[in-house]
């Protein structure tokens, strides 16, 4: 089979779409959809941040998406960290056929993501695209099981996209009430922020080494 695998840009997946590269043969890595020049049987569309055209879809044999929720629950931005705000810890990933609606194809399997409750940005980030990474080999291995995809059904729900501004801390609140946030806050992007005396402070997190605890 021809696979491609599209991912934006400077952004936190690209090691990992490299990592899934490598472990599928033959396959191609693109970063920009309009670079995708020939048909391919499977195009892995993961951590990609524009719309696709259709005219670019009906290439493809197939153009699947892998969504961290349970569709068609939490459609929408970053639907794994809201869903630890939510407190909790057992998170849905969907993967599913590209359509014309938002995060509404038809799904070909949904597989959870068991976390600790404890891990920051980055160990999250690593958890979710690793679960993607085998999520993706899965498909591959086991294609003639996925050949038939199952409508979505159910109620519809929609995260929204979060923005510096969801990582503002409430000071009367305490650091427990508050730690889930803490644990998505993107230090270098989006720091945990708070105001005293209209004065903002901004708040980096990060798991103290051995020695210093």
């Amino acid at each position: 089979m021809k696979i491609a695998i599209i991912t934006s840009a400077n952004q936190w997946f690209i090691p990992f779409a490299k990592e899934l590269k490598n472990k599928i043969k033959d396959s191609m890595l693109f970063f920009e959809h309009k670079n995708v020049n020939e048909s391919f049987d499977i195009v892995f569309i993961l951590s990609y941040h524009k719309l696709i055209e259709k005219k670019y879809l009906e290439k493809n044999k197939h153009n699947i998406v892998i969504h961290a929720s349970a569709l068609p629950l939490g459609k929408g931005w970053a639907p794994m960290f809201w869903q630890i705000l939510e407190n909790k810890n057992k998170i849905p990933f969907t993967m599913f056929e590209v359509d014309d609606s938002v995060d509404g194809g038809d799904i070909y399997m949904q597989r959870k993501l068991q976390l600790t409750g404890y891990e920051l940005n980055y160990e999250l980030r690593e958890k979710q695209a690793n679960h993607i990474i085998n999520m993706c080999l899965e498909f591959i291995n086991n294609y003639h099981k996925y050949k038939n995809p199952v409508k979505q059904e159910g109620i519809e729900t929609f995260y929204q996209k979060r923005t510096s501004k969801d990582s503002e801390l409430d000071i009367s609140k305490s650091i427990a009430e508050q730690f889930n946030l803490l644990r998505i806050v993107d230090n270098d992007n989006f720091p945990a922020f708070f105001y005293v005396n209209e004065k903002k402070y901004i708040l980096k997190i990060e798991e103290a080494s051995d020695e210093n605890r």
